[in-house]
């Protein structure tokens, strides 16, 4: 192994034992209190697919017996009929891995219990469900997942799962008996829609140190995390006149948003990432991790090794009358796809 490739294990090592990885969350919001179906107030349409919160747990419940079964067998078969979106394509990587090292990573437990249910009282379709965990029973951080619905005759599916960092400090939501209200990637009256936010959250992930929108967000650990494992890797590159990059986009449509009675929108969206490692002085760049190796398989390696990875992200953007910076509270990191060019 080259002293570059030596440096890159080393620092991703290091990164994998970040605060992202491991934190614990002090998350603060109400549980919004919905009314069981069929008994909307008056002015409220009938039809409002409403949830109470002991269906919700059901729906947990059955999304979890098929997330256990996949990860007995480290097989991803079947998981599409509850499980959507980027987290399909997270779990069905971390179970590739899995199966290749023989353990599945701790990152992957979902805890049962949960802290706070976001249900929304909005009727039609697609709708979704934010639920906050508790932390896991060997202290990881909580997890924000995203529960959605795509239609009335379609299971509710998991549709994202982001980490919170330590001390995040998610919205509260409104307590009433219809629930919370959906979003839009449009909406308007924030420091950004959505969409927009996310595309400039994307683009500070990709140039941080020169992005235009830098001081448009806090700073937070995924960033931190991601600055430190980049600068890490950087020396042993430099040191074999070699060179790296990495581009981020957010996915189209892979966004979902719920209004806070705080006057902003909690976020959570793919952002999709490609790290483009090259090694010099006709070096071979080889994976420079487990999961990296797991996936990359028996391929032959070249002067450059390219990792697909799929981010999810967690933003809170306050209103526009806010003095608040938008704020990334949580996310998610995966390589799915390893392959030498």
């Amino acid at each position: 192994m080259s002293r570059m490739q030596r440096v890159v294990t080393r620092s991703l090592a290091a990164f994998m034992s970040l605060g992202l990885l491991s934190s614990l969350a002090a998350c603060q919001g109400q549980v919004p209190q919905v009314q069981k179906p069929g008994a909307a107030p008056a002015g409220v349409a009938t039809s409002a697919p409403n949830l109470t919160t002991k269906q919700e747990a059901a729906i947990r419940k059955d999304i979890g017996q098929v997330l256990d079964k996949a990860n007995e067998s480290k097989d991803p078969t079947g998981l599409d009929a509850r499980v959507t979106g980027p987290q399909l394509q997270i779990r069905t990587s971390e179970l590739e891995i899995a199966r290749a090292t023989g353990n599945l990573n701790p990152k992957t437990t979902i805890p049962t219990t949960i802290a706070q249910t976001v249900i929304p009282g909005d009727p039609g379709w697609p709708r979704s469900v934010f639920a906050i965990t508790t932390t896991t029973e060997d202290q990881q951080s909580k997890r924000l997942l995203v529960l959605n619905q795509e239609s009335a005759h379609e299971n509710y599916k998991l549709w994202g799962v982001a980490r919170l960092f330590q001390g995040a400090q998610l919205p509260k939501f409104p307590v009433d008996t219809i629930g919370a209200q959906m979003g839009t990637p449009t909406d308007e009256g924030l420091k950004a829609t959505p969409a927009e936010a996310v595309r400039r959250y994307a683009d500070v992930l990709q140039n941080p140190g020169s992005s235009q929108y830098a001081k448009e967000f806090a700073q937070d650990d995924f960033r931190t995390s991601m600055d430190t494992l980049t600068q890490a890797v950087q020396k042993g590159i430099e040191a074999n006149r070699g060179s790296q990059e990495q581009t981020f986009a957010p996915q189209d449509g892979e966004i979902r948003v719920m209004h806070s009675s705080e006057g902003g929108d909690l976020v959570v969206a793919q952002i999709n990432s490609v790290w483009t490692r090259r090694a010099g002085e006709g070096r071979e760049s080889s994976p420079a991790s487990d999961s990296e190796k797991a996936l990359f398989g028996d391929g032959k390696a070249t002067s450059t090794m390219k990792v697909t990875y799929v981010n999810v992200v967690a933003l809170y953007i306050p209103s526009s009358t806010s003095q608040d910076p938008i704020r990334a509270v949580g996310a998610e990191r995966e390589p799915i796809k390893v392959e030498a060019v």
